[in-house]
């Protein structure tokens, strides 16, 4: 039978006022029991009041140990992937302990799981802005403003296009306390969708690109242009496209109007070929800066 630790120490204050045995036999334990508790009453006056014993082994090198924890979150601070077992072997080394005997990926486990360390995964890091980013966006901002003035443009002729990856299966809810296990099998599976957008609020016709080398069967709604590649991703083909089935057919495309398109710096954005499509329709091309997109993307 197990007791919790505020039950051991109920036994311990009555035991040090009437006796080990007095103490058995008021709360029903042994007394060798009591006088084990009484003896590890420092060490229970720590634990959670409802935690029940004292599981699992005590820290063979816990200066080691905890010298491998501060080192372990002070890396993954800094986004640094670490190698647990090669720095704690070096750090036994380094403290003359020649017994040391981590010779194995469970232990390190173990070690996480102790000290309630994730094992991590790699995963794309967030894009970081540059050093000089407040100069570059200064620039950028004067730049589009010249143009402006230059080409003598209203809101509705100034554009921005954006690619957004989307997923076929999106939580309805947030927060929802029942998941349901059903699925559509295209949990892995996304697709991208072009949105673009004028200064005064208008919304051109989105382009939705599949994964996939095929055509869906199904019908597609209205006002929305739909295209297939391998990548599911924009290139200089689906730029083209989007250039003639979207670009073109806002009100007034037709005539080729001058106009002021801002884009991030993809490279499909940048080819040759797609820039000279733009200009014979009319659009001035404003390229963000690498890395500012978090700054000056509007979509």
């Amino acid at each position: 039978k197990s007791y919790t630790a505020d039950f051991k120490l109920s036994v311990v204050a009555f035991a040090k006022d009437n006796g080990n045995r007095a103490a058995g036999r008021k709360y029903s334990v042994n007394e060798k029991s009591v006088r084990e508790w009484r003896n590890e009453e420092g060490e229970l006056e720590k634990l959670h009041p409802r935690k029940r014993a004292q599981r699992g082994q005590k820290a063979k090198w816990p200066n080691l140990e905890e010298n491998l924890l501060r080192w372990v979150r002070s890396q993954r601070e800094r986004a640094i992937i670490v190698a647990i077992l090669l720095k704690a072997q070096v750090m036994a080394m380094e403290q003359k302990i020649y017994d040391f005997t981590w010779g194995s990926a469970n232990l390190v486990y173990k070690f996480m799981w102790q000290r309630k360390l994730t094992v991590r995964t790699r995963t794309s890091s967030g894009q970081r802005l540059p050093n000089d980013w407040e100069t570059k966006m200064h620039d950028f901002k004067v730049f589009v403003h010249k143009e402006i003035q230059k080409l003598g443009l209203t809101a509705s002729n100034i554009f921005n296009m954006n690619e957004v990856p989307m997923s076929f299966d999106i939580p309805p809810k947030i927060g929802t306390k029942s998941v349901c296990v059903a699925t559509t099998g295209h949990e892995r599976t996304c697709f991208t969708v072009i949105l673009t957008c004028t200064a005064n609020g208008e919304k051109l016709k989105p382009l939705v690109i599949f994964k996939r080398v095929m055509m869906p069967r199904e019908k597609m709604p209205a006002g929305v242009c739909v295209l297939c590649n391998r990548k599911g991703w924009m290139n200089t083909d689906v730029m083209k496209t989007w250039t003639e089935s979207c670009f073109r057919t806002w009100k007034g495309g037709f005539f080729n109007p001058k106009s002021l398109l801002v884009l991030d710096s993809l490279a499909s954005h940048k080819e040759s070929s797609v820039l000279r499509l733009l200009n014979s329709v009319g659009a001035h091309i404003a390229i963000i800066p690498g890395g500012l997109t978090s700054k000056l993307q509007p979509l």
